[in-house]
């Protein structure tokens, strides 16, 4: 009789938390669906330590701060989800929600975004950051709607710049005949290809082993990027050429961003501003520690005069004078410096 009622006890108290656990399911689900509250999916293919990694796990503070815990984000790094064409698919298709991106992957979906792989268009780090916090810089946020994609900020990425295995790059003609790896971008090929050098478009997680082994000559990349990735055990020589400066991107699934109440949109937007005036003090300070560095590892640095370089690329830049590029070009010649604390 006893073994009876207990089993009954047992039974009422078994189906009583199952229902209550199912109730509680039900409820949190509706609160993601209503918009109540939303937890974020955003994958990067940085390591924990670079500034822009930093500044998404500021943001992520930020925003759970800001909107009083009803907005989080989840951060899955190092391309533990594939890599950026992988995790921009999965972004289009509504698998993640946000992403780090490069501005010239990008190129391929918002033609505009071109403009960042031109060479020298920016005077200076203040005319360049003028431009992206203006209207010129929102605008190129928006581009991307037809491909379900929307900007939210920019990130610092720095100046790319050339380096090499054997012989410092004083000059154009110091690229001649040099294999040097470029990102997958139409831009940076031809703009390669101007200066003398053999373009050679190959993935950035397998340059390291490509330079040891002699693949290519060189690369261009941003100086903390060169050190991180301990570039510089194989090459030497880092020439301060400045060709080109191209924004990483903080990018969201559109349908995602319009899922979301003008309040909370507001809130994810703030945060974001947050991080990247957080990352770009970052950004000043790691590449200050990686130039010495590198100095105490033995490598090289010349800053070589840049009218040689701008005056062989200077068909590229006449090309897109005469494109539909020319009224954003000309737009961005004529935005002012703007020094900043």
């Amino acid at each position: 009789m006893l073994r009876k009622l207990l089993s009954r006890i047992f039974l009422v108290l078994f189906l009583s938390g199952v229902i209550l656990s199912l109730a509680y399911a039900m409820y949190t689900g509706n609160r993601l669906r209503t918009g109540k509250h939303r937890v974020f999916k955003l994958a990067h293919s940085l390591d924990p330590a670079h500034p822009v990694s930093k500044s998404l796990v500021y943001m992520a503070d930020q925003l759970k701060q800001i909107s009083g815990g009803t907005m989080t984000i989840d951060i899955y790094p190092g391309c533990v989800l594939g890599g950026e064409t992988e995790m921009t698919e999965q972004l289009q298709n509504g698998i993640i929600d946000m992403m780090k991106s490069s501005g010239a992957a990008m190129e391929v979906f918002i033609p505009e975004m071109k403009v960042f792989g031109l060479p020298y268009i920016f005077r200076n780090r203040d005319h360049f950051w003028t431009v992206l916090d203006g209207p010129i810089g929102s605008e190129l946020l928006t581009k991307g709607e037809s491909k379900h994609i929307y900007g939210i900020c920019y990130f610092d990425a720095g100046s790319r710049n050339f380096y090499t295995r054997n012989q410092p790059v004083n000059s154009p003609k110091d690229l001649i005949g040099q294999k040097i790896r470029v990102q997958n971008s139409r831009m940076a090929i031809s703009l390669v290809e101007l200066l003398g050098a053999s373009p050679t478009p190959i993935s950035f997680g397998e340059l390291y082993s490509a330079l040891q082994q002699g693949i290519v000559d060189g690369a261009e990349n941003n100086l903390p990027s060169f050190y991180s990735n301990k570039h510089y055990e194989v090459c030497k020589y880092f020439s301060f050429d400045g060709h080109t400066m191209i924004p990483d991107l903080l990018i969201i699934n559109l349908k995602v961003w319009k899922k979301l109440s003008s309040q909370q949109q507001k809130w994810l937007h703030e945060a974001a501003m947050r991080a990247s005036k957080y990352e770009r003090m970052l950004w000043l300070k790691k590449t200050q520690e990686a130039l010495e560095a590198c100095k105490n590892l033995g490598v090289k640095f010349t800053y070589p005069d840049k009218k040689a370089f701008i005056k062989k690329v200077a068909p590229m830049l006449r090309k897109y004078e005469k494109s539909s590029l020319a009224p954003l070009l000309k737009r961005i010649s004529e935005t002012p410096d703007k020094v900043r604390p």
